[in-house]
């Protein structure tokens, strides 16, 4: 017997349209695939439905793998390279379950249930938003809830308890809250829903401190596999939104006392040593796995694998020279804001003396359109090649800084200040400056396919 049918998008990504079928009559299910072209229209596929016979669809019975995926199966050596990280690791339980990786602990960026009320590009627009939400919090304590606020499951236990809240200046620290673009964020235990220990990689004792962290964005995820390097606190969606979050990879973690100790295991460090038969530091391995993690052929051959789990890294030739690569990629992606600038060119006019902001992108003719009177012509084809997910990096930013209108009504009835034109000199400058960075980041992805 027929035990069911199904329908429906399998990768948002690529939107296959896929058919499942599984029979029951035996003790173990049977299940029957098959899916239409990714490249096929919408209307050819209503169509296909309509006029296509369930006989002569041409179903293929498929198996799981091990690990029990059904789709996507792939055939290669991902289970014998090296561990990036591992939840077995992270937890103290190497011993118990034989788990190794390279790094001993991560985490996921900051989720704060209230993107709109603890984010800001102005410092003191922030400081009103949270003031002003406390003030409601507080003054709920003893009464009924006011919806005018952001509330979510630990503030409303934290007022089942009666717990004030107070706000405190030295919580507003850096953020980066998209690729590329950075925020002020109210870094507060009681005000994001899960800080989770990402702020410790960055704080203690309310006081910056120094570190570098790899943030990737891949298993539980169906969107392409994302690295980027972070010198500073990041969001959950940091990387490009996506059901498995960013996950933060640090040099350096830091213990109750402030004292700071490297976050290479002594095992993979071993494994290195061992492989190259080199004396080698921990931070060359951090700069290894940097440089690994951007290579295309890698990212091609692993593609499915990044997608469902965390990644491995193999050991390729000449150590030395992915160590300078990684290098090089980090230094570039930390310090994008002092990168020199590419020479973009500038065009302005006094059409509108107050103009509309567009942020529009037109990679065929390498034109960026900024507002009514401004545009920025020039742009490199590489440019639009160094991609975060499914968007460039240039147009991450020209995302984030379009003027939206604030989901929260609070907001958008008080808070909403936020208007393109006073930071467009700033955008201006950004482009130009991650336009370099994406240049010289494709020139290098390049050398290592040779």
């Amino acid at each position: 017997m027929l035990g069911g049918l199904r329908t429906r998008p399998y990768n948002p990504i690529h939107q296959h349209t896929n058919l499942i079928i599984y029979k029951t009559m035996t003790k173990n299910a049977e299940f029957y695939y098959f899916s239409l072209a990714d490249d096929m229209p919408r209307k050819d596929k209503l169509h296909w439905f309509d006029t296509t016979k369930f006989k002569d669809i041409p179903f293929e019975r498929i198996h799981p793998d091990d690990k029990g995926n059904w789709l996507n199966l792939t055939d290669n050596d991902f289970d014998s390279l090296m561990p990036v990280c591992d939840k077995e690791v992270k937890a103290g339980k190497s011993k118990e379950n034989n788990a190794e990786a390279i790094f001993k602990l991560y985490s996921l960026g900051v989720v704060t249930a209230r993107d709109e009320w603890v984010y800001d590009y102005n410092k003191q627009n922030l400081e009103n938003k949270v003031k002003h939400l406390i003030k409601i919090y507080n003054a709920q304590v003893e009464s009924e809830l006011d919806y005018s606020i952001k509330w979510s499951r630990a503030v409303k236990k934290d007022l089942e308890k009666g717990i004030k809240y107070q706000f405190n200046e030295a919580l507003i620290v850096e953020s980066l809250y998209r690729p590329f673009v950075k925020k002020k964020l109210y870094f507060s235990k009681q005000l994001n829903e899960m800080p989770s220990f990402i702020g410790s990689f960055f704080l203690a004792k309310n006081k910056s401190i120094e570190n570098k962290v790899l943030g990737i964005m891949g298993n539980d995820s169906p969107k392409p596999f994302t690295i980027l390097a972070l010198d500073c606190v990041t969001d959950f969606n940091g990387l490009s939104p996506a059901a498995g979050g960013t996950k933060c990879l640090p040099f350096y973690i830091y213990d109750i006392e402030g004292n700071r100790h490297e976050n290479i295991t002594n095992w993979a460090w071993t494994e290195f040593k061992t492989h190259y038969g080199i004396e080698l530091t921990k931070m060359d391995i951090f700069h290894y796995v940097y440089a690994v993690l951007h290579h295309p052929v890698y990212r091609e051959k692993y593609e499915q694998n990044l997608k469902r789990e965390f990644p491995r890294v193999p050991f390729y030739d000449d150590f030395s020279q992915w160590v300078e690569w990684g290098k090089t990629l980090m230094a570039l992606h930390l310090n994008y804001e002092t990168v020199e600038p590419y020479p973009l060119k500038r065009v302005d006019s006094t059409a509108s003396k107050i103009p509309k902001a567009k942020l529009k992108a037109d990679k065929i003719n390498g034109v960026i359109e900024l507002d009514e009177n401004t545009s920025l012509s020039g742009i490199p084809a590489e440019a639009w090649d160094y991609k975060l997910g499914n968007r460039s990096a240039l147009e991450w930013i020209l995302d984030q800084y379009k003027e939206k209108k604030p989901k929260d009504a609070t907001i958008a009835a008080n808070f909403n200040v936020y208007r393109f034109a006073d930071y467009k000199e700033t955008v201006i400058d950004l482009l130009m400056r991650v336009c370099n960075v994406s240049i010289l980041t494709v020139e290098i992805i390049k050398k290592m396919e040779l």
